[in-house]
């Protein structure tokens, strides 16, 4: 057999650093375990995340604005920690070793949210339904909750990266399959989620906290033993060295050659005379014709050596210029996720919120616990993924000629739109809500006799959204990252989620500061019967339909990369 049959030809190593043999790593074999260990870590995190603002409200005494701004708050940080496990991945350790060492921090965050739930003196004393936690209590509570962001920052850029790593893109048969595993990826996630939404919250406002959140603690723990038990079949990218390095270096040489001409002859520029990229792990990058004025990184002149070698600080290569071409391209289309997020984030806080004063029973012994509505948001998604994957894709590649069925930027643009109408349908369901608390004067009412089921469309759209929104971010930043810089790329992916949390916390801060005082009660209340919660999904719903036109700018404006030879 050829050598380029027996190994893989995208650089990756097997765990004792040898060339990855194709028939002995990576593919479906290897990506069971990392399917395995995210469907765990996510119903560890979803778990204890889900009924957040249900334990903040009634076991740490905090309003309803409060409340719903911790946990958007503690959400937004779980997703900006990535940028710290994805610098250290791409520059240093790599997604296998980072992902070894984050768990650690992940489990004793869990662990001591557990003991800070059940434990006599941690736990918050309660009688008649009324909880008085101490400054101790709650400072430990945050501090666990927050080594849980810690530890989900080496996990979430890595993971999706690194099940995309076990198959060769120079191999047609494998880019395949490729595509179909973000698809599983994110459907394994959903597992985990619903599992989470359904009988973790159940035992969280019926049998107890402590029960609640340890169950998720021995969920995370199994996550671990599925990570290492596919060791010896994982394909690992070597790490190409700090990307903040190189980036900068090319931003400094540019200015430092403002005055320099770019010769018309693309080909003048510098790039090494080697098929592979002097960067680690890395396949060169074509030339592209747009950002030019970072082209004169890479022109040549009599300064630019020091001691007969090229001063980086001075001259680049092509693919270190297109490195930060290709990162600079990537922002519009991640500020354009922001409201997404933001219309996401609702459903851990003024959904929970909203169904909170709703009719919870299902039978006339059985109440479901308003934050387990989001298992059909995981639902939709569990059905949405493979009925894209099997049904869609097929469909649409016959009508588009696109092998994938739609681009990525397609595929994400119709999940925009589909979240628009999941913010509309919650805004009709709340003026139909508030109308039968007019007509029948129940103001005070802690709940009105209108079923929670009501509000399942609201998140069965959502659902559909992420699975064209969220799945095709997942892909895009993947494929359209450098290959030195694909984890940080994810991680700049998922910030999309942190900062529209923050979003969240900013909207529902402002808009309860000036709709409220002076005798007025406000759109968000406490007591949300007198109160306009459907003006704050209307509010959602603008910005995402402003958001989805500037978006459709953004998709016409972007080239995708291009690479060309074998990585080093």
């Amino acid at each position: 057999m050829e050598e380029d049959d027996v190994y893989t030809n995208d650089g990756t190593v097997n765990i004792r650093g040898k060339p990855a043999v194709r028939s002995e790593t990576g593919n479906w074999k290897a990506c069971r375990f990392i399917l395995g260990n995210e469907c765990c870590e996510r119903l560890a995190y979803y778990g204890m995340g889900t009924n957040l603002v249900n334990y903040l409200q009634d076991r740490l005494n905090q309003g309803t604005v409060t409340a719903s701004n911790n946990v958007t708050n503690w959400s937004g940080t779980c997703y900006v920690t990535p940028l710290i496990g994805a610098f250290l991945a791409d520059a240093y350790l790599g997604r296998y070793w980072t992902i070894a060492g984050f768990v650690i921090i992940y489990i004793f965050g869990m662990t001591l949210l557990t003991i800070s739930a059940s434990a006599p003196g941690l736990k918050p004393l309660c009688h008649n339904n009324s909880c008085h936690p101490t400054t101790t209590q709650t400072a430990v509570f945050f501090v666990a909750l927050y080594l849980i962001a810690l530890g989900t920052g080496g996990i979430k850029p890595c993971v999706s990266s690194f099940g995309a790593d076990q198959f060769d893109e120079s191999n047609e048969a494998e880019k395949k399959k490729k595509s179909s595993f973000f698809n599983w990826f994110y459907f394994s996630i959903n597992i985990g989620a619903l599992v989470a939404s359904s009988v973790l919250v159940w035992v969280q406002m019926n049998v107890g906290w402590g029960w609640g959140f340890g169950i998720p603690t021995v969920a995370m723990a199994i996550a671990v033993v599925f990570f290492f038990g596919g060791s010896k079949l994982y394909r690992l990218q070597k790490p190409g060295g700090s990307p903040f390095t190189r980036i900068f270096q090319v931003i400094v040489a540019s200015f430092r050659k403002m005055n320099v001409q770019v010769p018309a002859d693309k080909s003048a520029l510098y790039e090494t005379a080697d098929e592979e990229s002097h960067i680690a792990g890395s396949r060169k990058l074509e030339h592209t014709n747009k950002l030019r004025f970072f082209d004169k990184a890479a022109v040549e002149s009599q300064n630019d050596t020091v001691k007969g070698s090229p001063d980086p600080w001075r001259l680049c290569t092509v693919t270190q210029v297109e490195e930060l071409k290709a990162v600079i391209r990537l922002l519009p289309v991640w500020a354009s996720g922001i409201v997404f997020a933001t219309v996401y984030s609702q459903m851990t806080t003024m959904f929970v919120l909203q169904g909170n004063t709703m009719d919870q029973h299902m039978g006339p012994h059985f109440e479901i616990p308003s934050a387990s509505l989001s298992l059909f948001d995981t639902l939709s998604v569990i059905f949405w993924a493979p009925v894209y994957d099997i049904i869609i894709v097929p469909y649409a590649r016959k009508i588009t000629g696109n092998e994938r069925g739609f681009t990525q930027l397609q595929r994400m643009g119709i999940g925009l739109v589909i979240s628009i109408f999941s913010m509309v349908t919650a805004g009709v369901l709340e003026v139909i809500r508030l109308d039968y608390v007019r007509t029948h004067n129940l103001y005070d009412a802690k709940t009105i006799p209108m079923s929670i089921f009501w509000q399942v469309p609201q998140y069965f759209l959502i659902g559909c959204a992420e699975v064209f929104t969220f799945i095709g971010q997942l892909e895009f930043f993947y494929e359209q990252a450098p290959d030195a810089m694909r984890s940080l790329c994810s991680a700049l992916s998922l910030t999309t989620v942190a900062l529209g949390n923050y979003l969240s916390t900013l909207l529902v801060t402002i808009v309860a500061k000036v709709t409220s005082g002076h005798g007025k009660v406000g759109w968000i209340p406490d007591n949300l019967n007198r109160g306009h919660l459907d003006y704050f999904y209307w509010l959602l719903a603008i910005l995402s339909l402003l958001n989805f036109l500037v978006y459709l700018w953004i998709a016409k404006w972007y080239t995708y990369k291009k690479t060309t030879g074998r990585p080093h």
